[in-house]
């Protein structure tokens, strides 16, 4: 069938953001009492992995030099990592929701390998590329998916580490370590990303949704840091780091917050005064992501910290995120539908 053969090769690199946005919207839905939806996702986000594990290795045999094209193009390459934060964000999930130990020790296992091979391989053939384009044309917001599939680690880590005995300080040694290096790559990839904002031409096409992701990164930092924080006080090393860790975490958090109006406003620039058609993209689920993660992260600072107000913040932020992913399902239902019709659906 030629036009499964021609989806199959243009499936975009970052399509695994669908597992990495249902996974967190279930986790935020848990953390509200809201058990039913946690688990619906949950069911729903097994079978997504699996399917697109299908579809990517289908893409990998049958389109080789495509993958090969993508994996060092400068605005499609970061779209990998969200195989990585999937992986983490469903270790989380199947933990939390199933307390399923050794599928989630797997699933770590799979977001560790995966997350080594990308952050070395992928950003060692962007760095050695010959022909490369300028900051304008080369950077997006997709690039803080590195960030992300970092602290998907982070978060995976410290779920994971109250339950070792043996490997639990290693675990959280890891997961500081990688919590740190991913704040780290966020403020080298903002920066660029900021320059980019104010010192170039920015018209409607550039704002992608993937430039959600500038606060979806800062917001899983955060989460990272809950579960440090979380951890802490039972650990001799991480004991004597937690003022630190509260400062640092709060630090990412509000910068998270920060992000909301302003993506928002250009979101409205972007759409209504300069009627940027609103269709669906895979991209989408990129914007999604953020908004999940922002619930959770608030959810969880409030819980290990007793800061006072932000606990009411995701009680209301948890149905923007659903309904966020509701209109996007929606939307790829209806793209999925569309391309199997084919030219019956525009009859």
């Amino acid at each position: 069938m030629p036009i499964l053969a021609d989806k199959l090769e243009n499936l975009s690199p970052a399509y695994f953001a669908l597992v990495m946005s249902t996974g967190i919207i279930s986790i935020a839905a848990h953390y509200q009492g809201l058990d039913l939806i946690a688990a619906l996702l949950f069911k729903f986000n097994l079978a997504a992995y699996v399917i697109l594990w299908i579809l990517y290795i289908a893409r990998i045999i049958f389109f080789t030099r495509r993958f090969r094209h993508d994996f060092r193009d400068h605005m499609l390459g970061m779209g990998f990592f969200t195989a990585v934060a999937a992986s983490g964000v469903l270790g989380s999930q199947v933990l939390l929701l199933t307390g399923r130990l050794i599928f989630a020790v797997i699933l770590w296992w799979i977001t560790i390998a995966l997350w080594l091979c990308l952050i070395y391989g992928l950003f060692t053939g962007l760095i050695t590329k010959e022909t490369k384009p300028t900051i304008a044309e080369g950077i997006n917001g997709g690039w803080l998916l590195a960030i992300v599939a970092t602290q998907a680690v982070t978060v995976l880590s410290t779920a994971i580490a109250p339950f070792s005995q043996l490997y639990r300080e290693p675990l959280l040694f890891l997961a500081f370590m990688t919590w740190l290096f991913g704040g780290m790559l966020y403020i080298w990839i903002i920066s660029l990303i900021f320059y980019r904002y104010l010192f170039f031409h920015f018209s409607p096409q550039d704002l992608t949704p993937p430039y959600w992701i500038n606060m979806g990164a800062v917001a899983i930092t955060t989460l990272g840091g809950t579960g440090l924080i979380a951890d802490a006080a039972s650990s001799p090393f991480f004991s004597g780091l937690m003022p630190f860790l509260k400062g640092f975490t709060f630090f990412f958090w509000a910068t998270a917050t920060w992000w909301i109006p302003m993506l928002v406003i250009l979101g409205v620039w972007r759409h209504g005064l300069r009627r940027f058609p609103l269709q669906y993209s895979p991209l989408f689920w990129g914007a999604v992501f953020p908004l999940g993660m922002y619930t959770a992260c608030t959810h969880r600072l409030a819980e290990v910290t007793a800061a006072p107000v932000i606990g009411a913040i995701p009680k209301v932020f948890i149905y923007v995120a659903m309904a966020a992913w509701i209109a996007t399902f929606l939307g790829m239902a209806h793209r999925i539908l569309m391309d199997l019709c084919g030219p019956k659906a525009s009859r």
